[in-house]
C-alpha cells in the first residue's frame, strides 16, 4: 500500500489520514521484538516512564530511535518518508520519535490535545505518523480523532493560567463530539496527524497491547518558536532526510500560544494529570542534555 490522493485528501480536509500496510511485515514485527527486550530491562527507568497504577510496567519508551537501529529504519524508510513529503512538501526534517506502550489493563489515557500546542512552530506543516505495532482495536484504545477540528486553528490548554497540555472538553472549544473517529487498524498500519488535529486515546483495559512507534516530521522551513525545556531537546536529534535545508523560515499569520508550564515537566501524561506539581524531584527521561551534565557532576 502507498499514500493515494484520496488518502491525501482525507488528511486536508480530516487532518488525518489512516493507511494500512504501508510498512513492511517483517520490520513491524522486528520493532516489536525490540519493545518486548527493552521491556525486560532490569532497571526500565533506565529507558521508560513507568505507569503509575503499576511501576513494573511501561508507558513511554524514551526516545525510540536511540534505542535500536530498527526503529532509525522505520523512521527513515522510503515509503513512510514518501508520503510524509505527499503532506508537507518536499524538504522533510525529522524533528522527533517516541513510543507508546499502552500496556494491558493499567494503559495510561491520553487526553484531549493538539501536538502543536507543545511544540509551536512558524507554520503548520508539521505530520506525526502513529505506527500501529499491534493490532489496533476500540478494546485496547486506539487512538480516536475528532475529524475537521484542525480548521479550529490553536484551541486552549490552560488550566489557571498556565499550559496543562490538554484541552478541558470538547464541547467548550467548539469540537463536536459527534466528529470523532475510531483510528482502528492491524499492526503495519499508520496514522499521519495534522499538528492541529484534536485526539487522544481511552485507558487499555483489554488484555492486549497496543504499542506504536511515533515518528514526527516537518517542513524543513518551519522552526520552532518555543524553546522550553520539554521543546529544546528535539532540535539537537532533528536531521534532513529530504531535500534541501531551508535558508528562509516560512511563517503563517496568526498568534500561536505558548506551552508555559507551571513547573517543568517531562512527558505529556506528566503534565496531564499534574504530576509535575506534585513530584519532589525531576525524573530522569534520557532526552534532556542537562540530565547528562547533572549525572555527571554527582
Amino acid at each position: 500500500m502507498r499514500i493515494t490522493d484520496t488518502h491525501v485528501e482525507n488528511y486536508r480536509q480530516n487532518g488525518f489520514c489512516v493507511v494500512p500496510g504501508l510498512l513492511p511485515d517483517k520490520l513491524v514485527r522486528t520493532a516489536r521484538d525490540v519493545v518486548d527486550r527493552l521491556l525486560q530491562t532490569p532497571d526500565l527507568s533506565d529507558v521508560a516512564e513507568p505507569e503509575p497504577e503499576d511501576q513494573g510496567v511501561a508507558r513511554r519508551i524514551w526516545s525510540p530511535t536511540s534505542r535500536d537501529a530498527v526503529f532509525e529504519e522505520l523512521a527513515v524508510h522510503d515509503d513512510l518518508v514518501d508520503a510524509v513529503a505527499r503532506l508537507v512538501g518536499d524538504d522533510v526534517v525529522l524533528q522527533y520519535s517516541k513510543l507508546n506502550v499502552k500496556p494491558p489493563r493499567v494503559g495510561s489515557v491520553v487526553q484531549w490535545h493538539q501536538d502543536f500546542a507543545y511544540y509551536p512552530h512558524s507554520n503548520t506543516d508539521l505530520v506525526a505518523c502513529l505506527i500501529y505495532l499491534d493490532d489496533a482495536t476500540r478494546e485496547n484504545a486506539c487512538l480516536r480523532v475528532a475529524a475537521g477540528s484542525h480548521r479550529h486553528g490553536l484551541l486552549p490548554h490552560e488550566k489557571n493560567g498556565y499550559f496543562a497540555g490538554k484541552i478541558a472538553s470538547l464541547e467548550e472549544v467548539g469540537v463536536d463530539p459527534a466528529t470523532l473517529v475510531e483510528c482502528e487498524g492491524t499492526a503495519g498500519t499508520v496514522v499521519f496527524l495534522h499538528p492541529l488535529v484534536v485526539h487522544g486515546s481511552e485507558k487499555n483495559v483489554s488484555d492486549r497491547y497496543r504499542r506504536a512507534f511515533i515518528p514526527a516530521y516537518r517542513a524543513a522551513d518551519a522552526f520552532p518558536i518555543y524553546y522550553g525545556p520539554h521543546a529544546a531537546h528535539n532540535e539537537p536529534g532533528a536531521k534532513l532526510l529530504r531535500g534541501r535545508l531551508a535558508t528562509t523560515a516560512r511563517s503563517e499569520g496568526g498568534v500561536w500560544r505558548l506551552p508555559i508550564a507551571e513547573a517543568e515537566f517531562n512527558s505529556l501524561y506528566e503534565i496531564q494529570e499534574g504530576a509535575h506539581l506534585t513530584r519532589s524531584a525531576k525524573t530522569r527521561t534520557g532526552y534532556f542534555s542537562h540530565e547528562e551534565s547533572e549525572a555527571s557532576d554527582g
